[in-house]
């Protein structure tokens, strides 16, 4: 199996409207799949490929085009300057976990294999999984799901891994599976504690405040007429990227002036998000719960409002 199969490849290349002698960024380099696809398309243009996981520096390919960053996206404004990049073309940006990360047991994101109680992008930043269940509070740790989740009984699973922690703390996933086992529902055991893992995973990489980080310095990175292509993978993520093509916040309140001046920063290419077609979820599983948007950079982002 490839280090990660890249998930509605000709849509997203397409929405990016490729110029040859453009500059580009890919925030989640990966397996390299979408940015090498990109480079194919340069001539003198450039790419800049971000990505925190120290495996992904093993897929780059020798290219005089490529500019890697070892780095989170969230400071995509920084990075970029700190490389001379003011202004760049076109943004793409594929988020949640690689088929390679699920698939390394080691890492602790897989549900299927045993591993640490990780689930870091970076595992040299920040605190573990196995940290977080061994001291958050209560209260935290209903906020963490609420947050992060659709689950609705929440009670069980909060005291019983706060039972967990006094008489036998959690350090592997084959231990939260356990855990999880008895209070999923009937003919829901897969969903429940695929939920409970996102939770976690989301909780300690920060993934909703990465994002929002992200798009708002999209706004400043990306020249007028520039593209913002976003794929996302659970309606949390979606929610946001919608409400800030729409809105111009992630938030989706829309920032006004005194005189109702509506700050737009980006117009919607695509008004529904496009899909996987039943051929590639066919050969592609992750594709399935794929959904991608496309916005382009507006030359003027205050509108009066009629």
């Amino acid at each position: 199996m490839s280090y990660h199969d890249p998930v509605l490849l000709t849509e997203c290349l397409e929405g990016l409207r490729i110029d040859p002698t453009g500059s580009y960024v890919d925030v989640t380099f990966g397996g390299g799949g979408h940015s090498k696809a990109i480079l194919d398309q340069l001539t003198t243009g450039t790419l800049y490929a971000f990505d925190q996981d120290p495996d992904a520096k093993n897929n780059l390919p020798d290219h005089p085009n490529l500019v890697f960053i070892a780095a989170n996206f969230r400071y995509i404004k920084n990075h970029l300057r700190l490389h001379g990049a003011k202004k760049v073309d076109g943004i793409l940006a594929d988020l949640g976990v690689s088929s390679h990360q699920f698939d390394e047991g080691s890492r602790g994101f897989s549900i299927r294999f045993d591993g640490p109680l990780d689930m870091r992008m970076n595992p040299a930043i920040g605190i573990s999984v196995e940290e977080v269940l061994t001291t958050y509070e209560e209260q935290e740790l209903y906020d963490l799901f609420r947050k992060h989740t659709d689950l609705k009984s929440l009670k069980p699973l909060v005291h019983a891994l706060l039972l967990a922690r006094v008489q036998a703390p959690l350090k592997t996933t084959a231990e939260l599976r356990e855990l999880c086992e008895p209070l999923a529902p009937r003919g829901g055991w897969h969903k429940y504690i695929a939920q409970v893992f996102q939770g976690l995973r989301m909780e300690v990489n920060k993934e909703l405040e990465v994002l929002e980080d992200l798009l708002n310095g999209c706004i400043d990175v990306l020249t007028p007429g520039g593209r913002l292509v976003v794929m996302s993978y659970h309606s949390l993520e979606d929610r946001m990227v919608k409400n800030f093509i729409k809105e111009g916040k992630a938030t989706g309140q829309t920032e006004s002036d005194f005189f109702g001046v509506k700050r737009l920063p980006f117009k919607a290419i695509t008004r529904k998000p496009v899909v996987a077609t039943a051929e590639e979820n066919a050969k592609n599983p992750r594709a399935t719960s794929a959904k991608l948007r496309i916005a382009e950079r507006s030359e003027h982002e205050w509108n009066r409002d009629e």
